[in-house]
């Protein structure tokens, strides 16, 4: 029975399952595993079957053409792109132009014709290439062959398996076969002959079960674009795309912790030509500036990719489609992700830059290192030949031919494309830096040009006019000790957490709000609060009719309340934060601009006075209760409850800055409860910043109505000695490790330990002075937080001064 079904020329996707790699490749034997297993745990996936490994054989045995084959590859290098190319040619004319055995045909077209029955005459399918060495776990075989997509009728189907059979032999998958040690006749091709999604009139996109950029295993990341998948995965558009917290998910929850709008310009559609079966079309301006997805359908993806990877036991790497007439999402292929899944999480590199220089342009980044070189632009896969060694690659965009080169780039830089392009998945695989989606990089760079690339900066990826020096730091976390005093970080950029929460850590000591509002907001939050007011007035005024414009283009995607723009992107940016270092303690200060930084918003000077002194003026905790601003508070209080409440992430604590007396401090906690942030319940708990010497003075009375402190060194030493850190004139008198400074974090730290509760410092002295560290220490602190490049030589220094001390790290 064995031997029989192993010599079948096709099998359905119902008699397939993933211990059939050698039969069907690795893209059928996964559908048809999914198809049996997961089918009945909700994952919709297309019916269809699988033309055989064994087919593929049949033919060449049965066309008597593996000796034209053998020939035509002999003297093959694959280092010369010129011998390459027309070797590849030759042999996929021979396979094109072969006619296939008449049982092969009629095997075929018979089971088209039972797919014509079951869904409709004339059926539209996708015919997509199946490798047998296909995804293996240190070689993604995926992406190597053709897929043809909207194939009906009979004649364009059997002409489309001749091509997809060809593909064996493009000339990338010749050159990978190579490079991996696989022999040009070691892997076959199976074809999956599966129904179409008709997501022409919807969209499609890649899901991930795993960060591609930093490795971070418990985030679903999908990327959506309109239109057939097609564009998404070969880079020709700039997608949306969307992070999912998996734990929280799992427990019920709706913890979408990160949404961008692509700029989408083109989406792939249907035609009625057998011979052109697709085309692209310009979207309108409207698809340009909305979300290809609801919440709802990112969670679905999200909940379906979670029961892919729970099944498979490993991350995967996952394509999606919406049926646009159906109105239902389906999973249309899976593969293991190759990539950080292989990778081993002993050692962290950190690639630093040393020096600045002019931004030409940015981008996305893939990955986290620096590369640098001479600019070499290549439009077409004609001219690849021309590159050399160590050149940075600037092309419009890559698909498999481009391979052979990007392997010997020292960085790579395409106009269009996502996170789950061509390009920016086999640069991760290489170990390449690439800035993807820069738009103009073909016209702003010349060949020729010296650049560095820098992917090390969060997710906009830089690049710079120049050759700038840059460092690479590695740290091996087998030999990180444990210590009794918390290590916690300072983190303020919601796109490095993911990354920074792989360091050995104890959660985050200070999360700045401000970046988010600066960087992912940029908009005054009573602004958006009274649009429709700023709306009416723009109709004679000048100046308010550009801020509204320039509220709608930054609020794209949000055509409804502005309001709701605020508070998903501060939830977001908060929640990115709190999953990165999850299930830790994650302190969120309350957003702490100064009158003149809020004036700098968009809209900000219509609402904000001028004061002499900012720095001690209308700032921290006596903006959230006064009516001039707190309906503004109101919304950062929304989106600290939607973070905890809807996403799940009930490891955020609040922080409330600049809290000149404790019946400010009531008056705050009373503010928080009328927006549903109430003191204890889900465990929530209220820290204040210890930053101002009435903070230390009456600590006792701050204790009674607080969880905790976290000594703020900035603030608590210019106050303490009656200077202006922003003075030049007075800057050399600031120093934390004065004794007048001590003396105050000594006091409040012994107030604390007497009334039990927690304390911390999460200011910059520690970072900057590792004596000051081991002061407080001696003191008894329970934390201390510092930003992420210090964590592990400021733990080295405790560890041993706590070990001097006689202090175990399991104490307390």
């Amino acid at each position: 029975m064995a031997l029989k079904r192993e010599k079948k020329l096709i099998l359905w996707f119902d008699e397939i399952s993933i211990g059939d790699v050698p039969l069907v490749g690795g893209k059928n034997a996964s559908l048809g595993e999914m198809y049996q297993k997961l089918t009945s745990k909700g994952v919709n996936i297309p019916g269809g079957f699988a033309i055989t490994a064994y087919a593929y054989r049949y033919l060449i045995k049965e066309a008597n053409i593996e000796e034209a084959i053998k020939d035509a590859l002999a003297g093959l290098n694959t280092h010369d792109m010129g011998n390459l190319q027309e070797r590849g040619e030759r042999v996929r004319s021979i396979i094109r132009n072969t006619e296939f055995p008449p049982d092969l045909t009629d095997a075929i077209l018979d089971g088209y014709g039972k797919m014509e029955q079951r869904y409709t005459k004339g059926v539209d399918v996708a015919v997509r290439s199946s490798a047998t060495a296909e995804d293996l776990p240190d070689a993604s075989f995926a992406g190597q062959q053709e897929t043809f997509l909207n194939i009906r009728e009979e004649d364009p189907l059997i002409n489309a398996c001749k091509r997809c059979f060809a593909s064996l032999f493009t000339n990338r998958a010749i050159s990978y076969r190579h490079d991996k040690g696989f022999g040009q006749f070691d892997v076959y091709l199976s074809i999956a002959i599966q129904k179409m999604i008709r997501s022409d009139k919807a969209s499609a996109g890649v899901t991930f079960s795993i960060d591609t950029e930093t490795g971070f295993k418990d985030a679903v990341f999908i990327t959506a674009s309109w239109g057939l998948g097609e564009n998404v995965v070969k880079g020709a558009v700039n997608p949306d795309d969307y992070y999912v917290f998996k734990p929280t998910l799992k427990e019920g929850k709706r913890p979408i912790v990160g949404k961008r709008v692509g700029s989408k310009d083109i989406k792939m559609i249907y035609t009625d030509d057998p011979n052109e079966p697709t085309k692209d079309i310009k979207t309108t301006l409207e698809e340009k500036q909305s979300f290809t997805l609801t919440d709802d359908e990112i969670l679905t993806l999200a909940k379906w990719t979670c029961i892919i990877e729970d099944h498979y036991e490993k991350p995967m790497d996952i394509e999606w489609a919406k049926d646009g007439a159906e109105g239902e999402l389906f999973i249309v292929q899976a593969r293991p992700e190759t990539v950080h899944s292989q990778q081993s999480k002993k050692t962290i590199e950190t690639y630093i830059l040393k020096e600045t220089g002019p931004v030409i342009l940015t981008g996305q980044a893939v990955g986290t290192k620096i590369g640098q070189g001479l600019a070499h632009i290549i439009e077409d896969s004609a001219h690849i030949g021309e590159f050399k060694a160590d050149e940075v690659l600037v092309t419009t965009m890559t698909d498999p031919d481009w391979e052979p080169i990007m392997k010997i780039a020292s960085g790579i830089v395409t106009n269009k494309g996502g996170r789950t392009c061509h390009a920016a998945i086999i640069s991760r695989e290489l170990g390449v830096p690439c800035i993807i989606g820069t738009e103009h990089a073909t016209e702003k760079l010349s060949t020729g040009q010296h650049i560095t690339i820098s992917c090390a900066q969060g997710e906009t990826g830089y690049i710079y006019e120049g050759l700038l020096k840059f460092d690479i730091e590695r740290l091996d976390l087998e030999n990180i000790p444990k210590t009794k005093t918390k290590i916690m970080m300072n983190v303020g950029i919601p796109e490095r957490a993911f990354m920074d929460g792989q360091i050995p850590n104890d959660g985050v000591g200070l999360a700045r709000e401000e970046f988010i509002i600066n960087s992912h907001i940029g908009i005054h939050p009573l602004a958006l609060i009274h649009y429709d007011e700023l709306k009416e007035k723009g109709k004679q005024d000048p100046e308010i009719k550009e801020i509204v414009k320039r509220i709608d283009e930054m609020t794209a995607g949000y055509p409804g309340d502005k309001k709701e723009f605020f508070i998903n992107k501060l939830s977001q940016g908060i929640g990115r934060i709190a999953a990165g270092f999850y299930p830790n303690d994650v302190i969120v200060r309350l957003s702490d601009f100064k009158t003149n930084e809020y004036a700098n918003l968009i809209g900000g000077h219509l609402y904000e006075p001028v004061e002499s002194n900012p720095m001690i003026g209308w700032r921290g905790a006596s903006r959230y209760y006064d009516e001039k601003f707190k309906e503004a508070f109101g919304l950062e209080c929304k989106a600290i409850l939607k973070a905890r409440d809807e996403m799940g992430l009930t490891n955020i604590k609040v922080m409330v800055p600049f809290c000149r007396t404790p019946e400010e401090g009531k008056k705050v906690i009373d503010t928080m409860a009328e927006f549903g942030l109430i003191q204890g319940e889900n465990a929530l708990e209220f820290y204040v910043m210890c930053e101002i010497p009435s903070n230390v003075i009456v600590a006792d009375r701050f204790a009674d109505i607080f969880d905790g402190f976290s000594i703020g060194s900035n603030d608590l030493t210019q106050l303490t000695l009656g200077l202006d850190r922003d003075s030049d004139l007075v800057s050399h008198i600031f120093d934390e490790r004065n004794d007048a400074v001590k003396a105050m974090v000594k006091q409040v730290i012994d107030v604390a330990k007497r009334r039990g509760i927690k304390i911390g410092i999460c200011g910059q002295a520690p970072s900057d002075f590792p004596e000051f560290a081991t002061f407080l220490v001696e003191c008894g602190i329970d934390s201390i937080s510092l930003i992420p490049d210090t964590v592990v030589k400021t733990r080295l220094a405790i560890a041993k001064k706590e070990e001097e001390m006689g202090v175990k790290a399991d104490e307390g």
